[in-house]
C-alpha cells in the first residue's frame, strides 16, 4: 500500500483491505481504481501480490483478465524476486502491460541489470490485442532454466532465453512472486496525460492459475 510513486511518479494511492479497490464480485476479481482524494493522492487503486505466499522457481502461469481503458490507466500482471534487494538487478518479468493511451497494445519485457529500461536496454515485444478492454484474455508465462516465454491465449509472442553469462543477464533462477495492479500515470501510464473523464477503471481476473 501507499502513495510513494514507486518509482514511477505514479498517481496513484495503493490502499489496503478496502473493498472499493479490491474485491471479488460473483467469483470474479474486480481492482477499481478511482479519482478521488486519499492521504495526499488524487486517485486510489490496488496492487495485490502473492509474495511469501506464492513464490515460484520455473513452472507455468496463466491469469485470465479483461483490461481497463483510457489515457492514464496502467495495468500490469508481473512478476519479482521474492527476495528483491535491488531493482533490475534481481530480475522482472511483465507478463502484461498495458498504457491506455495506445489501446489494444499488449506489452511483454524482462529487466534485469543488463538489460532494463532505465538503460534503454530492455527486452520487449508488443502485441496487437484490439479487445482486450472488452474481452477475457488469458495472459500467460512458461518459465524455466533455459527460456522465459510469453503468451496470449497460448499464443508465444515473446521469449528471453538464459544465455548463460551469468546473473547480470539471468537472475531469473530466483523464486518471483506475482503482481497484479492498475496504475495510475507515471513515467509510462502518464506519458501522454491522465483523461479524468474516463474514471472509475476495472481489470477484472477470472482466475489466476500456475503449475
Amino acid at each position: 500500500m501507499g502513495g510513494s510513486g514507486w518509482g514511477n511518479e505514479e498517481l496513484q494511492f495503493y490502499t489496503e483491505n478496502r473493498l472499493e479497490n479490491a474485491r471479488v464480485e460473483n467469483g470474479t476479481l474486480i481492482i477499481e481504481a478511482k479519482k478521488e482524494p486519499w492521504q495526499g493522492m488524487n486517485y486510489t487503486s490496488a496492487r495485490l501480490h502473492t509474495r511469501y505466499k506464492g513464490d515460484w522457481q520455473y513452472g507455468k502461469i496463466e491469469v485470465k483478465a479483461k483490461l481497463p481503458k483510457g489515457r492514464g490507466t496502467w495495468p500490469a500482471i508481473w512478476m519479482l524476486s521474492s527476495n528483491i534487494t535491488k531493482w533490475p538487478e534481481d530480475g522482472e518479468v511483465d507478463i502484461m502491460e498495458h498504457v491506455g493511451y495506445d489501446q489494444g497494445v499488449i506489452n511483454a519485457s524482462v529487466h534485469c541489470k543488463k538489460y532494463n529500461w532505465r538503460d534503454n536496454t530492455h527486452k520487449k515485444v508488443a502485441k496487437l490485442v484490439a479487445d482486450c478492454s472488452d474481452q477475457f484474455h488469458v495472459y500467460g508465462m512458461e518459465w524455466n532454466v533455459d527460456s522465459i516465454q510469453i503468451s496470449v491465449d497460448g499464443g508465444v509472442f515473446f521469449s528471453f532465453a538464459n544465455d548463460h553469462t551469468g546473473y547480470d543477464a539471468w537472475p531469473f533462477d530466483n523464486k518471483l512472486f506475482l503482481i497484479l495492479n492498475i496504475a495510475i500515470g507515471g513515467n509510462y501510464g502518464g506519458a501522454k496525460g491522465v483523461d479524468d473523464s474516463i474514471w472509475p477503471q476495472k481489470m477484472e481476473v477470472e482466475y489466476v492459475r500456475v503449475w
